[in-house]
């Protein structure tokens, strides 16, 4: 039972996701409001994340499963992504380089920050 409130809640947010994707006029995903409403009620207290940990768990488990039918879809229309391969590369590389610097210059200035917290807990 504790899933099924756990996944209403999350779904609930998919739900407040899709409303702001259907009234605000700007080019960002429905999923992407969702997370960031969810992130929000985390971060003010509104949801604890006692309330969604194991669904969040399960989800996060079962998430390279979800990437199965795009990969087929691509097999399947692989001559037509054939011609724009190139391009794809040339796009994707700079950026996944670029994505794999910020990640890490963040996790260092994350871990720096709780390494510093730390140290002025123990003065």
């Amino acid at each position: 039972m504790r899933y099924l409130f756990q996944s209403g809640r999350i779904l609930a947010f998919c739900f407040a996701g899709e409303v702001l994707h259907a009234v605000l006029p700007l080019p960002v995903p429905a999923s992407v409001y969702g997370l960031l409403l969810l992130l929000l009620a985390l971060c003010s207290g509104i949801v604890r994340p006692e309330q969604v940990r194991e669904t969040g768990l399960f989800l996060t488990g079962i998430f390279p499963l979800l990437f199965v039918p795009a990969a087929a879809g691509v097999m399947e229309l692989w001559a037509e992504l054939g011609a724009m391969l190139l391009p794809a590369v040339i796009a994707t590389v700079p950026v996944t380089v670029l994505v794999f610097a910020a990640a890490g210059r963040t996790t260092q200035a994350l871990i720096h920050r709780k390494e510093k917290t730390q140290n002025e807990i123990s003065v």
